[in-house]
């Protein structure tokens, strides 16, 4: 595994698919690897990058953005709306808007600062408790509640269940995209991101398969 070889498998995907892989966006998910894999990765050529907490990001990537230009940050985990003004400072797209308060304060810092990230609702396609983001049913409502906000939507976002095929949830989330009219759909991680592709997706998240495995404290 590796970033090269996760580009040719894009490219294949994407290829198959019918589809250009300049047209699928890849995310190298760097939340909790140690710094000199990132800047191995770095190195490669890769610029897009995602993470999952402000703190961790904070910490991270100013040094990073200091030595190599062109580097891009999204923010792929849940946030807290007190951590909402550092998120829209340091993250290029926010992947998991998924409540009106959220919204509402987005709105709120986009007109102090005259720009917000582009943003991405994220769908809880499987109704799983334990998870963010919108219900299937509640996304329509939703996403025109964002849209009378004025906020930049780019897209949808899911993560499925680990013990349901993912291609299911993809249907669906690009079809909420779909008939709201969104072209962005964020989904696809390490272990099914062909069949993300398969099924339209502009943005995957890649970590392990880049970086190997996570070392949790």
């Amino acid at each position: 595994m590796g970033l090269n070889d996760i580009q040719s498998r894009i490219a294949t995907a994407a290829t198959a698919a019918g589809r250009k892989p300049e047209d699928v966006t890849l995310i190298a998910v760097s939340k909790v690897q140690p710094p000199e894999r990132v800047e191995a990765v770095l190195m490669a050529g890769q610029r897009i990058f995602g993470e999952n907490r402000v703190q961790e990001a904070a910490g991270r990537w100013p040094d990073f953005q200091a030595r190599f230009d062109g580097i891009k940050l999204h923010l792929i985990g849940p946030l807290q709306t007190n951590k909402a003004r550092q998120a829209v400072e340091m993250f290029d797209v926010i992947h998991t808007l998924d409540r009106p308060k959220l919204a509402e304060t987005f709105a709120r810092l986009a007109d102090e600062r005259g720009s917000c990230p582009e943003l991405f609702v994220q769908v809880n396609t499987g109704a799983e408790p334990q998870k963010a983001g919108v219900l299937p049913e509640d996304a329509d409502a939703f996403i025109a509640q964002a849209r009378a906000l004025g906020l930049p939507l780019l897209g949808v976002m899911c993560i499925p269940p680990v013990e349901e095929a993912p291609s299911l949830h993809f249907t669906l989330l690009a079809e909420i995209a779909a008939r709201n009219g969104l072209t962005g759909l964020s989904m696809g991680m390490s272990a099914d991101f062909e069949s993300a592709i398969a099924l339209g997706a502009t943005h995957i998240r890649v970590g392990s398969a880049i970086f190997g495995e996570r070392a949790y404290d």
